[in-house]
């Protein structure tokens, strides 16, 4: 008998044991087979998303693209311009190989070859706007590197980017879209893939039910064994239950000491989905003087009196209860000052109870800050253009002025010393030898007078040395002429012995800073010797003009120009900087003034 009961328990063990493998094979079948699809579709959702980055960073280039272009149409600095126009072609290759990678793929990138007919189609329809675009391009960074920004190509080319650049953003927007609908529907594939495993699981899990699990159990109920073991399970887990009974009750002390702590050191709330409040924290209360007795408050009421701020905050709410919000949001304080918040809140379910637990920080006094920088960025840029109208309108005014000036030391000097000439050789009367030779003296004194207003007049528009043998002889040159005009000592000294060449126009400019200086020695300063010396590195070239005049106070000095004047000092500067030079200017009362510049060799 006891060999048969034996022998039957082995047979309907042996066969539940093949029931539970078939069982548990099915199931396993059942979530490889979802996991290997499932893997899939996230692989190509992947691919998906980088295509979507790469076709949004392609507006994002096109853009940048054409802001290059525009710089480059400003007519920068040389050095500027280089500089862009580098930028502009490093920018222009990498839109090219994403728009090609793209379309063909691209193992750099992660992008595989092979779009949908509808993408392709739209990559035909953009494609000529592409080829304009990179044809211009290219034109624009050839000229920009011949130095021909102001060339008509240049701006037909520059046009015809802008022109084709609106047409490319929107069919590239298109084109985004579309490959956003393409992953939206391998999603809703992916969903319908899986509620068909689902149910298939479902269908599995219910014939091993019906099959497996309920004979099991009557088989199980007869046992006395397993009743047995049940019992002591029982046992454990009633044992279990105490335990984590008492765990229970620790973890609520905890949770309701970490609401203690968060109500005094954050801004804490909860809040109703329809946005009434059902605890706030102290330090909440204290910020925006909340009375804790009027708990079932509106959130939006307490936080801010103004109306559109309370909308906003509602909107908010509504808005996003279900999935949570983080941002800034500008509320206002009952005594009328403006409260700035991080604000951040999140969803909270515990059973068939829904609440919305607000946090946020109090970000007032940074908020603040970013709009008074903000207010000083605006500021100092309404000031630099109107000291640039300013220096405009002085730089016409002197330009005017010089012209004038020139005008009227030919009329006034040269011009009248001719009359004076014409009419002396008129006057001559060669049958009268002692007036003659008188008039002849006269005449001889006055074309000396002649010349040398012609000289002066000659020397102070452009020297001729400067363009024929380069700075040193040219300051030579304008060293002695005004030494000899003006009766004052100045002297010339080149300490390295100096005779490079450098740009035109930083010779050029080197010259009118340094007559500048000079002429500023001689007319204000009331000096006697003035010194101007040169002397060189490898790296940079330094002039100094010393002068024992009278000096100022550099306190006095216009920092910027205006109506009224302080242009000298001005064009100095602008002049240094446009050849990345530096100006250093050293004087006090009674002690002369000292002028040195440092350019740049390399």
């Amino acid at each position: 008998m006891t060999e048969n009961t034996n022998t039957l328990d082995q047979v309907t063990f042996d066969r539940l044991r093949r029931l539970y493998i078939i069982a548990l094979g099915a199931i396993a079948i059942s979530l490889i087979t979802s996991q290997i699809l499932i893997r899939q579709y996230l692989a190509d959702q992947e691919d998906d998303s980088r295509l979507v980055n790469v076709a949004g960073r392609q507006r994002m280039l096109s853009q940048k693209l054409n802001k290059e272009i525009l710089l480059l149409s400003l007519n920068p600095t040389e050095t500027r311009r280089r500089a862009i126009t580098d930028t502009l072609f490093s920018t222009k290759t990498t839109w090219e190989i994403a728009h090609n990678a793209l379309q063909f793929g691209d193992e750099k990138l992660g992008i595989e070859p092979g779009n949908s007919p509808e993408v392709t189609k739209m990559f035909e329809g953009i494609e000529p706007n592409f080829e304009s675009i990179i044809a211009n391009t290219d034109v624009i960074i050839q000229l920009s590197r011949a130095n021909l920004p102001d060339s008509v190509a240049f701006q037909q080319a520059t046009d015809q980017v802008v022109s084709n650049s609106a047409e490319f953003l929107s069919k590239m927007e298109q084109i985004v879209n579309q490959y956003d609908f393409e992953a939206k529907q391998k999603v809703e594939s992916l969903e319908q893939l899986e509620l068909i495993i689902t149910l298939f699981t479902l269908l599995v899990l219910l014939a091993e039910f019906l099959i497996i699990f309920w004979p099991s159990a009557k088989a199980m109920k007869a046992s006395i064994h397993e009743l047995l073991e049940a019992e002591k399970k029982a046992i454990k887990m009633a044992k279990d239950a105490d335990l984590l009974s008492q765990a229970k009750e620790k973890s609520v002390r905890e949770l309701r000491a970490l609401s203690q702590a968060m109500d005094q050191i954050l801004l804490f709330a909860r809040i109703s989905p329809d946005g009434h409040i059902t605890h706030i924290g102290d330090r909440f209360a204290k910020l925006v003087k909340f009375q804790k007795f009027n708990q079932n408050a509106k959130f939006s009421d307490v936080l801010s009196p103004l109306e559109n701020e309370r909308l906003t905050l509602d909107r908010i709410i509504s808005e996003n209860k279900k999935s949570g919000w983080q941002g800034e949001i500008k509320a206002t304080t009952p005594g009328g000052d403006d409260l700035w918040l991080d604000f951040s809140m999140i969803p909270f379910h515990a059973g068939e109870i829904s609440e919305l637990i607000i946090i946020c920080l109090d970000i007032t006094k940074r908020k603040e800050a970013q709009l008074e920088v903000q207010q000083l960025t605006r500021e100092s840029f309404e000031e630099k253009m109107q000291q640039q109208n300013v220096i405009s309108r002085q730089i016409i005014e002197n330009q005017e002025n010089e012209q004038n000036r020139i005008a009227k030391d030919i009329h006034d000097g040269i011009g009248q010393m001719l009359t004076g000439l014409k009419y002396l050789l008129e006057s001559v009367d060669l049958s009268d030898g002692e007036k003659a030779e008188t008039k002849l003296e006269k005449l001889k004194e006055l074309t000396a007078n002649i010349i040398k207003g012609v000289r002066t007049a000659t020397f102070n528009l452009t020297p001729p040395e400067l363009k024929d043998y380069g700075l040193v002889p040219a300051l030579t040159e304008l060293t002695q002429e005004l030494g000899k005009l003006t009766g004052k000592e100045i002297i010339l000294m080149n300490k390295s012995d100096f005779n490079q060449r450098l740009d035109s126009l930083v010779e050029i400019n080197l010259y009118r800073i340094t007559q500048e200086a000079i002429n500023n020695a001689i007319k204000y300063a009331e000096s006697t010797l003035i010194l101007v010396t040169v002397s060189h590195s490898s790296k940079i070239l330094s002039i100094t003009i010393d002068d024992n005049g009278k000096g100022f106070d550099k306190k006095t000095i216009k920092p910027k120009p205006d109506k009224d004047g302080g242009m000298g000092l001005t064009f100095m500067q602008e002049r240094i900087k446009y050849i990345s030079g530096r100006l250093f200017i050293n004087s006090s009362p009674q002690k002369g003034t000292k002028v040195t510049l440092n350019i740049p060799l390399v």
